[in-house]
């Protein structure tokens, strides 16, 4: 390229745009989960099997873990074999973009397990660098802590992102939104970034947008919703909303809202239990959704087709894995359909 040639722009493309695979990573911490990780294990099993029926999955597992991986996924997904931490693809597996030839890439964010909260991380911080690697893309080097749960985008310019994460002093300390949008933007090839106040209640991520907002379609969001006034999350997650009926998308469109309602009566196993609906994963022609084996699971799968009626919604039990602090969307992460060179 010389200086007369435009930089190349990569974009990250929507979750709802095809996909190539999913990457997802084998849950192993034995002194992080204890009892708690045979019954992730199955749940994980079953996901996995579920994302399967639309597209490949391909499972990292620690190379300690890597045969009883393999036994228990069985045909539903390829298993390679890289040290890896946790198993909480999304937020320190890379970013997928794509740039205007169709060249696959990926943004290696800095990665601190959401501020510090359990180490060791360091191979965690590796993994988006490994993974880019085996697939022959391009690496595109971010100095800012950021987690891919943090934001969501529309694929036409628009990002959503919480202050209570991306502003957070334990991830990036003197760091002003001014600063974190020129970043975003030069990573993700956002044109606006919308910012929400986030979630101090959730003391695991800080906030995560995955828990809260999830794009059906450009100007188009799922946003979840508490029925109880009495519930303190009732008025954290209205103050969320009033925030972004107030703003507009990257096309000067308001943005039309879908209501659903959190799993208000999911049995809370530990003090980060992730209650979220929101935090599905969609696949190609499938969204993959959480179940919590309450009354309002039917309620939730319903919402959920209604706002994708194009493709089929299938929900999986994830009380243990909710137990972690995620759900489907956080074990996750989705590589666009590209050009790999």
């Amino acid at each position: 390229m010389n200086e007369f040639q435009a930089e190349i722009v990569f974009r990250k493309p929507a979750e709802f745009d095809r996909h190539q695979r999913t990457w997802m990573i084998w849950p192993h911490r034995e002194d992080l989960y204890e009892a708690r990780l045979a019954p992730m294990q199955r749940e994980y099993v079953e996901i996995v099997g579920a994302i399967s029926q639309f597209e490949p999955v391909t499972v990292v597992a620690h190379p300690d873990h890597a045969e009883t991986a393999r036994e228990q996924l069985g045909n539903l997904a390829d298993v390679v074999v890289m040290p890896v931490d946790d198993f909480w693809t999304r937020d320190c597996g890379p970013s997928f973009v794509v740039g205007q030839d169709g060249e696959l890439a990926g943004v290696n964010w800095h990665f601190n397990a959401w501020g510090g909260k359990h180490a060791p991380w360091n191979e965690d911080d590796k993994l988006a660098g490994r993974i880019l690697q085996r697939e022959n893309a391009a690496m595109r080097n971010s100095w800012l802590t950021c987690e891919g749960g943090s934001f969501a985008l529309d694929g036409e310019g628009t990002l959503i992102i919480t202050e209570t994460s991306i502003l957070n002093p334990n991830r990036n300390p003197g760091v002003n939104k001014a600063l974190a949008e020129s970043e975003l933007k030069a990573m993700l090839g956002v044109e606006k970034v919308v910012w929400l106040p986030g979630d101090p209640m959730d003391k695991e991520t800080d906030g995560h947008i995955d828990g809260m907002c999830a794009f059906v379609r450009p100007g188009v969001v799922l946003f979840e919703s508490n029925p109880n006034p009495s519930d303190p999350h009732y008025r954290v997650l209205k103050e969320n909303l009033a925030c972004l009926l107030s703003q507009t998308d990257a096309k000067g469109r308001s943005f039309t809202v879908l209501p659903l309602e959190e799993a208000v009566d999911a049995t809370i196993t530990s003090n980060i239990f992730c209650r979220s609906y929101i935090n599905f994963y969609i696949a190609n022609g499938g969204v993959i959704v959480p179940g919590y084996g309450i009354a309002s699971d039917a309620k939730a799968l319903a919402t959920i087709q209604a706002a994708y009626p194009d493709r089929k919604v299938v929900m999986v039990q994830v009380n243990s894995i909710a137990a972690g602090g995620g759900a489907i969307h956080c074990i996750t992460q989705e590589q666009p359909v590209s050009r790999i060179a």
